[in-house]
């Protein structure tokens, strides 16, 4: 009773429904995994596409790219030619660097084979020259599904912390030396080999240095949670030792106990630590919650009333003299001139110049600031199609205590 029971808690685990799964189905579509072990593809027209869909939900087989045939994975590849001894695909090494001289060879078989008109053989060379590019590819992108696998887990498969820090220090050395692997390709020389051969370019220089980029990027990014890994799980290891070091005290000291060290005349310098200043309180006045506040503060200021006794003489009538109004006119004369003839030199000379530079270079006599409005007036005064030709920009700087205040020194005006 008790081994059966036994045998049923086997028979029911996970691992062994989905192995026993796999399994079946290897057996069950065996005729299909052998034709595409032997002719590199799938011919999709052949087999059924529930077949096909559950193949690839297995990861027997994969699409390298949308536009691709479906083909075998590099692991099931792998179990085929060591079971049948196969050597004429038993070039697939654990060394990138073998597998590298091993492509760049076949590609020279394929384009002898080309040169010497004999396709059928050019063919075959072609295929096997795609299934290791895709191979090398997929183990690679294998590798790092496993150790991006391993940093989500956080190395839970052990259990303590020096462990962790173990296997973190394991997967930063092979991550290393997956990253001085890929440093071998050489995509200048892959170019060169290629030559004006279509198929070859793609493989050897597009398909691959796509892949490249992309593992790099992922390497690169699962360095940087390695590290960072690595520096929470020493954060943890000493914790622990510290508290395991006071558990350790305590059980050799049964009478210890912890003394008040701020009533001690020597402060310990770990408890000598004053609180932090409160900075001071600044209105931050694009804060929605403090609006209520605003309101009530300001309703509650009081309103100052000036008298306007003195002002009352000053609103009765005055005397004027018409001298004053005409040397109004003939200065506003003088400056729509002035910026006329400086939107004419600007036209003339096609640089830019600003508005003080003109007027330090003319020498005018105009209030500087006055002649700046002017400038701005006139700009304003163009028609939308003159303004189209023109660029004025502002020269100036922020106000140093109120935002959003800027404060124009000088304007530049200039084509566009």
């Amino acid at each position: 009773m008790n081994t059966s029971s036994k045998t049923h808690s086997a028979m029911s685990h996970p691992l062994q429904i989905a192995g026993v799964k796999f399994l079946k189905a290897l057996a069950k579509h065996s005729d299909v995994i052998m034709k595409a072990y032997l002719s590199g593809r799938v011919n999709e027209l052949d087999v059924d596409a529930k077949v096909l869909e559950k193949l690839v939900e297995l990861g027997v087989l994969w699409r390298p790219e949308p536009e691709q045939d479906l083909r075998l994975r590099s692991v099931v590849r792998g179990l085929l030619e060591n079971s049948l001894r196969d050597e004429r695909n038993r070039q697939i090494d654990a060394n990138i660097g073998s597998k590298v001289a091993a492509i760049t060879t076949i590609a020279n078989h394929y384009k002898e084979a080309l040169h010497q008109q004999n396709y059928a053989e050019s063919e075959v060379y072609m295929e096997d020259l795609t299934e290791q590019i895709y191979g090398l590819v997929d183990n690679l992108k294998s590798s790092v599904r496993n150790l991006w696998r391993r940093i989500h887990n956080e190395f839970g498969y052990v259990a303590s912390i020096n462990a962790k820090i173990r296997e973190n220090e394991l997967a930063q050395s092979q991550l290393t030396e997956m990253r001085q692997q890929l440093e071998m390709f050489e995509f200048d020389e892959l170019a060169l080999l290629a030559g004006n051969s279509r198929e070859l370019r793609r493989l050897l220089v597009v398909q691959l240095q796509k892949s490249h980029s992309e593992i790099s990027q992922e390497l690169t990014l699962a360095q940087a949670k390695l590290i960072d890994l690595l520096g929470k799980f020493r954060e943890y290891l000493q914790r622990s030792q510290l508290l395991k070091g006071f558990v350790l005290h305590y059980q050799q000291k049964l009478d210890f106990q912890i003394k008040d060290y701020a009533a001690r005349h020597n402060v310990p310098s770990l408890f000598n630590i004053a609180p932090a200043m409160i900075k001071p309180a600044n209105i931050d006045v694009s804060n929605i919650e403090h609006e209520q506040t605003f309101a009530t503060i300001v309703s509650n200021i009081k309103q100052v009333k000036h008298s306007l006794g003195d002002n009352k003489t000053k609103r009765q009538g005055q005397s004027f003299d018409v001298n004053d109004i005409d040397s109004i006119d003939i200065e506003s004369d003088t400056i729509k001139l002035a910026i006329e003839d400086y939107f004419c030199q600007i036209m003339d000379t096609g640089e830019r110049m600003s508005a003080l530079e003109y007027h330090q270079s003319k020498e005018l006599d105009i209030d500087s600031e006055q002649w700046i409005y002017g400038v701005i007036s006139g700009y304003q005064g163009l028609t939308v199609e003159e303004q189209e030709f023109f660029e004025i920009d502002t020269l100036g700087h922020p106000h140093p205590i109120f935002n959003g205040n800027y404060i124009i020194e000088d304007v530049e005006l200039g084509f566009r």
